[in-house]
């Protein structure tokens, strides 16, 4: 039986980021789909915090090579503090999104904490792409590309000072993994940047056990581990509810033992639900498929063991 947590639910509902409308009707979809309850039900005390407000999508053209910059501040400032807050009071903050540049605001945050408390700190970003992307290197402009490489320190000044350090996070904290599109640009600057990859091609080769083994090796009692979860992480056969779906990704099984080894560390203190997009979905579908695998990462198991 896990130890009693206490989650707090943080709903960031904009899609100001991305490509396509609808993310921001993700949180709701994880509430409808039943989220608190069944946190509730493994044990776990959960409080919603509701949603977080902020500009609403102007749906305007780049500007300097970066979509809707100032709402995206004002966005990820917004989770930046919201998740800080929850994490000084020792709770664990979930963040529903949204689109995928809210990780930035909710990992800088994690960061944060770390340097305030001296926690090392490992995040596992769960996800088709990299995300790796910086203006020189996307054309579209959607800051939902960039997030790691904003983290890491590359990108306009005032996403990067987001949680107070620059570069918020090193590289060599991150564990990417299901990545399967990568523009060659963007290839290039992970390699130079050294950033820990665990394709889909690995985990074809390896497995998905061996993939965890590795991602999750060296955590110890002083690691705070955060898991940044977008949905697109999933084959979209079974999680079609997403703006950029990318064949191939991990089956239902591994996504599982994926999240039962992430739960089995006892180390999981933070977590983003990202990119859920409810208007693309089917059936509400993919959240409930979301739900299945949060369930797992709390220690809901299919296996007999004692």
């Amino acid at each position: 039986m896990t130890k009693l947590r206490n989650v707090s639910l943080i709903g960031a509902p904009t899609d100001i980021g991305a490509g396509a409308r609808g993310a921001s009707m993700g949180p709701e979809a994880m509430r409808v789909a039943g989220l608190a309850e069944a946190l509730r039900a493994r044990g776990v005390d959960v409080v919603d915090r509701g949603n977080l407000t902020g500009p609403s999508n102007p749906w305007q053209p780049p500007v300097a090579g970066y979509r809707h910059l100032d709402e995206v501040v004002a966005w990820n400032t917004a989770v930046h503090d919201a998740v800080y807050s929850e994490l000084k009071t020792g709770r664990m903050p979930i963040l529903l999104g949204g689109d995928h540049c809210l990780g930035l605001g909710s990992i800088a945050a994690v960061a944060h904490h770390c340097r305030d408390v001296g926690k090392k700190l490992r995040v596992l970003w769960l996800d088709a792409h990299a995300d790796f992307n910086t203006s020189a290197l996307t054309p579209s402009g959607n800051i939902h590309g960039m997030p790691v490489a904003c983290l890491c320190g590359f990108g306009p000044q005032q996403l990067i000072e987001i949680g107070g350090h620059v570069p918020a996070i090193s590289p060599k904290w991150v564990r990417q993994i299901g990545i399967r599109s990568v523009d060659e640009g963007e290839r290039r600057f992970v390699h130079e940047q050294d950033l820990e990859v665990f394709d889909m091609r690995f985990i074809d080769e390896m497995g998905m056990r061996h993939t965890m083994e590795l991602a999750l090796a060296t955590l110890d009692d002083n690691t705070h581990l955060h898991v940044s979860f977008d949905v697109d992480f999933l084959d979209p056969v079974m999680a079609p509810g997403v703006g950029t779906t990318v064949g191939g990704g991990p089956t239902y099984r591994e996504a599982h033992l994926c999240m039962e080894m992430i739960h089995d560390t006892g180390r999981l203190a933070s977590l983003d639900l990202m990119e859920l997009n409810p208007a693309l979905d089917v059936r509400n579908q993919t959240a409930e498929v979301a739900l299945d695998l949060i369930e797992s990462l709390f220690g809901k198991s299919t296996l007999m063991r004692k």
